[in-house]
């Protein structure tokens, strides 16, 4: 898929609905507000929710249609954040600059991932934390929804490994409740929690 694809999906409709991640929540609703950068923010529920706690956000997409609706769910609660329509392919955050950087179910091809899951980490400040979180590949025999692709599926210690110098908090499987016709079914994600030293 290219930002051709994700507008015309974000066009059909909320795919995420406008409720913060529930392990985001959990992994960040403590913390200290700073600065943090969302990285693949989609329409922007998880940087609204941490600006409404006072954090200073930066939330980048390369989806327009995404960036719209999220200046507008913004504007709904009357929160400020800095949005940024680019591709991360060749967008580079300010290294070390954001308190939190934010990776919530970014899925490329795994060329694509490492890339991603290095630059966020790049822009973790001294004393700063990284929270990845995702579809796990377990999912795709275990769990519900999620990409089809097993390609598009990772593991806890892949992005683990891709984290120089960060100590790790937290690292493993979460199961993540979804309402279906059939009744609530389990969806297997992953979660990481990452430091870096001050």
């Amino acid at each position: 898929m290219d930002h051709r694809d994700w507008d015309e999906r974000y066009r059909e409709k909320l795919p995420w609905g406008v409720e913060p991640n529930r392990f985001l929540v959990s992994a960040a609703g403590h913390l200290r507000p700073g600065t943090a950068l969302d990285v693949a923010c989609g329409q922007g529920r998880n940087s609204v929710w941490l600006a409404s706690l006072g954090w200073t956000v930066t939330g980048v997409d390369w989806s327009e249609v995404a960036i719209d609706g999220a200046r507008r769910l913004a504007e709904r609660a009357g929160v400020e954040v800095e949005w940024i329509v680019a591709d991360l392919q060749r967008w580079q955050p300010g290294r070390r600059a954001f308190d939190l950087v934010i990776v919530v179910y970014l899925q490329p091809p795994p060329e694509l991932r490492d890339r991603a899951w290095r630059l966020a980490a790049s822009a973790v400040a001294p004393g700063g934390r990284l929270i990845v979180i995702g579809h796990d590949s377990a999912n795709l025999t275990g769990g519900y929804g999620g990409p089809s692709n097993p390609d598009h599926l990772y593991t806890a210690d892949e992005v683990v490994g891709a984290l120089d110098g960060f100590t790790v908090e937290r690292a493993e499987t979460v199961l993540r409740p979804v309402d279906t016709d059939e009744g609530v079914r389990s969806a297997i994600d992953n979660i990481v929690v990452a430091t870096i030293p001050g």
